[in-house]
């Protein structure tokens, strides 16, 4: 019987050190991700804007060469639209038969 106990009181000190070092992981990460989180999320709306005017330059009279791929997305990224052209210094949408505001 005492061997029993053994294992399940090593499972338990084992569980509770990969629980510490788990939290520990996550406190590193978010220690050295910190000073960097404005950057990444700047570049990432940078990266969102652009997409958002390569799914709607066709509608704005800008050429794309890949309007073909682009359309179906439109209906999905119509929630956002509004939030876009405003935050590019577009006081009502630019698109003639789209009116948001």
């Amino acid at each position: 019987m005492r061997k029993g106990s053994d294992t399940d009181h090593s499972a338990q000190r084992s569980d509770k050190i990969k629980a510490w070092l788990s939290q520990a992981r996550f406190y590193a990460e978010e220690f050295y991700s910190a000073r960097y989180r404005g950057a990444i999320a700047r570049a990432q709306r940078d990266e969102d804007d652009l997409f958002m005017l390569m799914v709607f330059s066709e509608l704005m009279g800008v050429p794309n060469p890949v309007s073909y791929y682009t359309l179906e997305l439109q209906p999905l990224m119509l929630e956002r639209f509004h939030d876009w052209h405003k935050r590019m210094g577009m006081e009502h949408s630019p698109l003639d038969d789209f009116r948001c505001c």
